[in-house]
């Protein structure tokens, strides 16, 4: 009896360490895959919140274009997506998007004229209208001063008749670089240049100043490589 007391009692002790093991085991375990579901499921947005793309995928006229960003001048207009015509703006020389725009009081407005430092660009659907280069073969000569040629560094400027649509406007041309554009005449405002050419389904439409075409070459080359920045991947 007293063996068999002896063997039961170091049993019942043993009994218990053995179970202890294995529930510690489990309970290390959960807790490493509590910490793994915690860890995989931590949001990683910060306070601001998701920053917006650099550029946007935008359909104008079926046709893809990738337009950055901070160059969309309308805030409604600035999603992916199919759009009946976007407009954006770029600094000039560099083509990047422009700052956030500086502060000018009304009084600054009226006693200085701020200078144009960028070229704006508007694409639109152009739903099967005549095309700019058939435009300028066909519809402007018709309005043309046959007189007034005047040839400069390779840039040609005709002038447009008085009673015609386009009576306070110049017409400017060359060949090497590709350029065309029709301007107004300086007056109590600065002359603006009106330049388009076709890409797909969409006419670009770009406006810069007229002082700028003392450098004409620049600035049509510019044009060119705007459109090729913005052209998207061809379907």
């Amino acid at each position: 009896m007293t063996v068999f007391s002896a063997t039961s009692s170091r049993s019942s002790r043993t009994r218990p360490r053995a179970h202890v093991v294995p529930i510690m085991l489990g309970g290390a375990a959960a807790v490493c895959a509590v910490a793994l579901v915690a860890y995989l499921l931590w949001p990683t947005w910060g306070a601001g919140g998701a920053s917006a793309p650099d550029k946007l995928p935008v359909s104008v006229g079926g046709t893809l274009f990738n337009l950055p960003a901070a160059a969309i001048r309308m805030k409604i207009q600035r999603h992916s997506g199919p759009q009946e015509r976007i407009d954006l703006d770029f600094l000039y020389p560099s083509l990047e998007p422009p700052g956030a725009p500086k502060h000018v009081t009304a009084d600054a407005v009226e006693t200085t004229m701020q200078p144009i430092d960028r070229i704006f660009v508007s694409i639109a659907a152009h739903h099967d209208a005549l095309a700019p280069e058939q435009r300028t073969a066909t519809i402007y000569p018709r309005y043309f001063d046959q007189a007034a040629t005047m040839p400069a560094d390779g840039l040609t400027m005709r002038m447009f008749r008085a009673e015609t649509p386009y009576g306070s406007e110049d017409f400017y041309s060359s060949t090497s670089p590709a350029l065309t554009a029709r301007c107004t005449r300086d007056a109590s405002t600065p002359g603006m240049c009106l330049s388009e050419r076709r890409v797909g389904s969409a006419d670009l439409t770009f406006r810069f100043p007229r002082s700028w075409l003392s450098q004409w070459q620049d600035v049509a080359n510019a044009m060119d490589r705007l459109t090729v920045q913005l052209r998207g991947p061809k379907g």
